[in-house]
């Protein structure tokens, strides 16, 4: 229990009402609501997919709502302009990896999955209305993230302020007990509360938790801002991803995204990433297939060695321009080949390629180096006119 009021926790309301409800023994009903916005979840969505694990450990139902009709308004928190909404392809779209996703913290079988389409769609254009009469426009203007875009001169739509009605009635149509979130998120959480009081409902408990800031270590992780490290990714680019972070972030990634606590002295910063990244990929991937990217990194980056295990290109052009040969790596654009090796980022067998007109003569059996992290042995193949990426 003081897992759930402690680890990763920035404010409880009502707390000795919480506590109370805890001791009492009942199940519990938590929410947690999940707008999606993109296809991937990363590890700032986990803090709270982690706490929503821990009520499930406990024995209390877990309610995880899909957001797929909100999705295709906007959610403003936080906002300091209006939230592009989606188009229900892109929601359904995004859809199909979320659950998979979350499953890997949660217990999807365990869970009571809803999508808030189902009371919203039903109800129409009279549940709105309904809903319109029991919040002021005073009351939702209260926000922080409004108030700040008033003081600039900047819109609000009409649609952003009917978002924390309908994320409020979320609660109300599913009976929650408690609802958990991340700290942008109070608001529409205090929503629930107060709708669900105007229809007859006892109010739900809430739990605020820390936003975590992304590989940047200054803003919080948003694929919006490229600072995010993805559930679904390659162990070696999780790992390598983690070890980027700025040492400040150590404890804090250790205690929001881990059931480990920060080592306690006797390791520096270096020696501490390395046991969170090893820690984080074990959770997503395997504690042995950890290990062996730990192992790889070391050699790699600290070692100066190539990665016995490469991917592998299959060539026919032997005799190309360098940065055609970027552009069959995945490297969307000549621009951006052009800005790597501008950067003397690109090395074949050890040699920097910095003339982004050079054309290169292939035997094939060459190591490709682009950046830090991606290594590409290039392999003869006679079949085919363009570059393949072997798996």
């Amino acid at each position: 229990m003081q897992n759930i009021l402690n680890r990763t926790v920035t404010e409880v309301i009502e707390k000795h009402h919480f506590e109370q409800t805890l001791k009492s023994g009942r199940k519990l009903r938590v929410k947690l609501g999940i707008d999606p916005t993109a296809p991937d979840i990363h590890l700032g969505h986990t803090v709270v997919l982690r706490k929503l694990r821990q009520f499930q450990e406990l024995g209390h139902k877990a309610v995880l709502i899909i957001g797929d009709f909100t999705a295709t308004i906007g959610d403003p928190a936080g906002r300091s302009e209006a939230r592009k909404p989606l188009t229900e392809k892109e929601v359904k779209n995004n859809l199909k990896k979320y659950l998979t996703q979350a499953g890997k913290i949660i217990d999807i079988k365990k869970a009571e999955i809803r999508y808030n389409g189902e009371w919203y769609k039903k109800g129409g254009l009279k549940l709105l209305l309904e809903l319109a009469k029991k919040v002021s426009i005073q009351q939702i203007l209260e926000r922080d993230d409004f108030q700040k875009r008033l003081k600039e001169g900047s819109q609000i739509s009409l649609l952003e302020e009917i978002y924390p009605l309908l994320q409020g009635y979320d609660s109300a149509a599913i009976k929650a007990d408690v609802e958990i979130g991340g700290t942008d998120q109070k608001f529409n959480m205090l929503m629930g509360r107060r709708i669900q009081r105007a229809f007859g409902l006892p109010e739900q408990d809430i739990i605020t938790m820390p936003l975590i800031e992304g590989t940047d270590g200054v803003r919080k992780m948003s694929k919006s801002f490229a600072n995010y490290i993805a559930v679904g990714e390659k162990p070696d680019e999780m790992f390598g991803k983690i070890m980027s972070i700025p040492d400040k972030l150590i404890e804090k990634y250790f205690f929001a995204l881990t059931d480990r606590n920060p080592p306690a002295g006797g390791l520096g910063p270096r020696e501490a990433k390395l046991l969170l990244a090893e820690t984080i990929v074990g959770i997503y991937h395997s504690p042995a297939l950890a290990k062996k990217t730990r192992e790889n990194f070391i050699q790699v980056f600290s070692k100066k060695e190539i990665p016995t295990n490469i991917e592998k290109l299959q060539i026919t052009n032997y005799k190309l321009q360098i940065t055609g040969l970027l552009l069959q790596t995945g490297i969307k654009s000549k621009s951006e080949a052009r800005r790597l090796i501008l950067q003397k980022a690109v090395e074949i067998n050890g040699e920097i390629k910095n003339d982004p007109k050079e054309i290169i003569a292939l035997r094939g059996g060459e190591v490709l180096k682009i950046g830090k992290k991606k290594f590409f042995k290039l392999k003869k193949y006679v079949r085919h006119s363009r570059l393949h990426r072997e798996k």
